[in-house]
């Protein structure tokens, strides 16, 4: 028994011990309310959405042929300048010169036909007209007439069509501007069937190029005409190119992606964006990372948003603060010593993280963000405030660890 009181005794001084030190050492802790200002000052404001697209010349045009045949010559190559008419391709004329003299000799020989039927029909109406001759020999003498007429005019149309198809085995460009890519080589055949074969592909101004973009269906409301846009490319990765929205295209595309559990489609639309490139390093088919500003200001009066959601009220403030308040939808706090302002302002654009300030205040005042609720005891140690926890892993403070 003697055992057990000793023990009852000594945790009894255990306790009594620990509550004397929670008395008094809580009687040393006050409260600390610290506070965030910033200036109202001028910065940029901008909101934006991203996508991938492509570099592409302005204008970019297909040189083909019409007719099929061999490649006898070429005259430009990859990244050749060439001129509006200038020559760039022959291909071999002999078949093309053949069908077009058989063409000539058949359009001489109907062309004679026609001459003399209409000289024989012209004086057999004459002779029909004064009854010296029978209507049948007057209706042969048309029938021959209309008969090499129409010969005349298809032999005609032949030979211009020969004509023409000569012609296309001289190949020109049609625009100032670069080969791009060349499609064929001397020698080779090409076959003009459902659709013109392209020799050549040609870009009319490479100084001035576009970016075709696909912008997702959630982002592309808030793209417009005129809005700026930044990309880079992973050639130049430590450059960023600027351009300009120009034009959206209503036409959607549709992409479908498949997991493991579902399938889903995303819609996208193209956006096309113009681009400077007076340094050449712009290169057709180069893959770019678009970012549009759809919302963009720059140099304007701004605060944190936050601190427009700032309100000196219990707990942020001490029993001991004066509060000015005001009037007016949206205002910012300034603090003077004890005494808190309020100041009715104007706003503009926002982003979420800064909002613009038409008026109601000037730049350069400090306006209140934030407040920080915390405690400090009188040895001067911080604790933590009322939105912290302490992590079991973080060290605490000097000497906390020493055995006693």
């Amino acid at each position: 028994m003697n055992k057990k009181k000793i023990i009852l005794i000594g945790i009894a001084l255990i306790v009594i011990a620990g509550v004397s030190v929670w008395i008094f050492s809580g009687s040393t802790i006050r409260h600390k309310i610290s506070y965030v200002t910033v200036p109202v000052e001028k910065s940029d404001i901008s909101n934006s959405v991203t996508a991938t697209g492509t570099i592409e010349p302005v204008t970019e045009v297909e040189v083909g042929t019409q007719v099929s045949g061999i490649i006898d010559k070429l005259y430009a190559d990859y990244n050749s300048v060439v001129t509006k008419g200038q020559l760039i391709a022959e291909m071999d004329k002999i078949t093309l010169q053949s069908e077009l003299a058989s063409a000539k000799a058949t359009y001489d020989g109907n062309k004679a036909e026609y001459e003399y039927q209409k000289k024989n029909y012209e004086r057999s109406r004459g002779l029909h007209e004064k009854a010296l001759i029978s209507d049948t020999d007057y209706e042969q003498a048309l029938y021959n007439y209309e008969k090499s007429k129409s010969l005349f005019d298809s032999s005609k149309a032949a030979l211009a069509k020969a004509e023409r198809n000569l012609s296309y085995a001289t190949i020109t460009s049609p625009i100032d501007g670069v080969v791009i890519d060349r499609a064929v080589e001397e020698g080779q055949t090409v076959a003009a069937g459902f659709e013109t074969p392209t020799l050549f592909t040609i870009a009319a101004d490479l100084t001035q190029m576009q970016v075709v973009a696909d912008v997702d269906e959630a982002d592309i409301g808030g793209v417009e005409e005129g809005q700026r846009v930044s990309f880079t490319v992973d050639a130049y990765p430590n450059d960023t190119f600027e351009g300009k929205v120009t034009q959206i295209r209503l036409g959607s595309t549709s992409t479908s992606t498949t997991s493991t559990t579902s399938s889903t489609s995303v819609i996208t639309y193209e956006v096309v964006i113009s681009a400077q490139n007076p340094d050449l390093k712009l290169k057709p088919r180069l893959t770019a990372n678009v970012t549009i500003f759809t919302l963009d200001k720059q140099g304007v009066l701004s605060v944190p948003s936050r601190a427009l959601r700032f309100t000196p009220e219990i707990p942020l403030i001490e029993k001991e603060d004066i509060v000015n308040d005001c009037e007016g939808t949206h205002k910012v706090w300034t603090k003077e010593g004890n005494t808190f302002t309020a100041h009715p302002v104007t706003i503009g654009i926002s982003n979420g993280m800064k909002t613009e300030i038409i008026s109601g205040i000037t730049e350069g005042i400090q306006v209140i963000s934030e407040a920080n609720i915390g405690n400090s005891s009188a040895n001067g140690q911080p604790e933590m405030n009322a939105n912290s926890e302490k992590s079991p892993f973080m060290p605490g403070p000097p000497g906390s660890n020493k055995k006693k």
